[in-house]
């Protein structure tokens, strides 16, 4: 891993010698360790993680985690969709709590980083303050998101979706499995369902790594995050006709496919050629009848198009959709779209973004801002409270793999950032 510069008064330790009143920090150790113990759970051969959404290995996570958070001296919450809330109480009785989190729900062959840091860095947050005796006027937060991953449940961020009013309740319980489970009996058959209510945040912080490569290529340290693209999905069915490939001429074909890899070029100038973080990629390709000696006749294909701002978003949707009347035109065939998903852009809050790079700089660690690529529950909650993000590298910006790894100083410097950014926003009059 191409490591990015930390700052000279970091220790091998994670500890540091600064003797400023910022010099407070966060256990690069103990955060390691916490991490390397929860990924015991559901460990797999190749080195990863398979701790899928509201299965035993979940509840056995949860239990882990939520005991530490006991021990921490917090109180805890649940509600009906599973959300976990972990309180340290604050000074002020009135005021709302600061909070951090993710999840720690993984995909099939996911790593021991993605949600689970975003989780832990927050107790070590709170195990720090706890080490130091520092008090704040806000409670301090730790929350726990049902099924992020949206791999054993649809949708995707389902915890944080219902929170921020994105799905009704009623509607995500119903959600079955591949064997026909559903997300209530889940709940249920590892005693994760609550009755209490979700608390209102007065601000929300997530650690992340950043499954990209852009800050380990740029040798930053610590990611302020801007906002999560938004995404328009489509499924897209190309019709030519299907035909023998030997006795029909080139110039009197309706070659799906041939109409599909222009399709998909196209998907990739019209990112290159728009602003704002612009991304176009096709994923997903079936061809039909996928016969080596026959012309394909029909092809179903996904374009995923994701940008930072919702004008440009739309810009690109369009300039895809005209490209492909002209290539629909040039070979004979027809080519429709079904939009399957869209989230919009998400802006995060101006003053935490501020509090996130204004720490960095004074914890010596190097920065830089950038989009997400991916959605996260910071995406929802932002719906609700004043939200930001923290991204640290992963080495060759690998996620949602076995191979996923990040480095323990890059770890630690997230949560210590995360540490003063809170105290920044929990030490303030409500």
């Amino acid at each position: 891993m191409n490591a990015p510069a930390l700052p000279a008064h970091a220790t091998p330790s994670g500890l540091t010698c600064c003797s400023t009143a910022q010099g407070l920090s966060t256990s690069q150790d103990r955060l390691w360790g916490s991490l390397m113990d929860l990924a015991r759970i559901g460990a797999t051969p190749a080195g990863g993680v398979c701790r899928l959404a509201l299965t035993d290995l979940d509840a056995q996570g949860r239990a882990l985690v939520t005991g530490w958070l006991r021990e921490a001296g917090c109180s805890l919450q649940t509600d009906a969709i599973g959300n976990v809330f972990a309180i340290r109480p604050g000074t002020d009785p009135k005021a709302r709590p600061v909070a951090m989190g993710s999840h720690i729900d993984t995909q099939p062959t996911g790593g021991r980083f993605d949600g689970n840091y975003g989780v832990l860095a927050g107790l070590e947050v709170i195990r720090t303050l706890n080490d130091a005796g520092i008090a704040t006027k806000h409670p301090v937060a730790v929350a726990i998101w049902t099924n992020e991953e949206g791999t054993r449940f649809q949708p995707v961020m389902m915890g944080s979706g219902v929170y921020a009013g994105a799905f009704s309740l009623e509607h995500c319980l119903a959600q079955k499995d591949g064997e026909g489970i559903t997300v209530q009996a889940a709940l249920e058959s590892i005693g994760a369902a609550g009755s209490d209510a979700a608390p209102e945040f007065d601000a929300y912080f997530e650690a992340h790594i950043e499954q990209g490569p852009v800050l380990e290529n740029s040798n930053k340290v610590i990611g302020v995050v801007e906002g999560a693209l938004g995404q328009r999905w489509f499924d897209v069915t190309i019709e030519g006709q299907d035909a023998h490939a030997g006795p029909t001429p080139i110039d009197l074909r309706h070659d799906a496919l041939l109409a599909a890899a222009e399709l998909t070029v196209a998907v990739r100038e019209v990112a290159q050629s728009h602003p704002d973080y612009a991304r176009g990629t096709v994923g997903r390709l079936i061809v039909s009848p996928n016969s080596r000696n026959v012309i394909p006749g029909r092809i179903d294909m996904s374009i995923d198009l994701r940008n930072a701002r919702a004008q440009t978003l739309d810009a690109m949707t369009a300039a895809v959709k005209t490209r492909a009347e002209a290539i629909a035109a040039r070979h004979g065939v027809r080519i429709a779209f079904e939009q399957t998903a869209h989230f919009p852009p998400c802006a995060f809050d101006d003053q935490l973004k501020a509090f996130i790079q204004a720490q960095a700089i004074a914890q010596g660690y190097t920065h830089m801002t950038l989009a997400s690529g991916a959605g996260h529950d910071a995406v929802y909650v932002a719906r609700r409270c004043p939200t930001a993000m923290i991204f640290v590298p992963c080495e060759r910006g690998i996620s949602h793999n076995e191979i996923e790894n990040a480095d323990p100083a890059h770890l630690h410097a997230g949560a210590t950032v995360m540490l003063h950014a809170v105290l920044d926003r929990a030490r303030r009059q409500p």
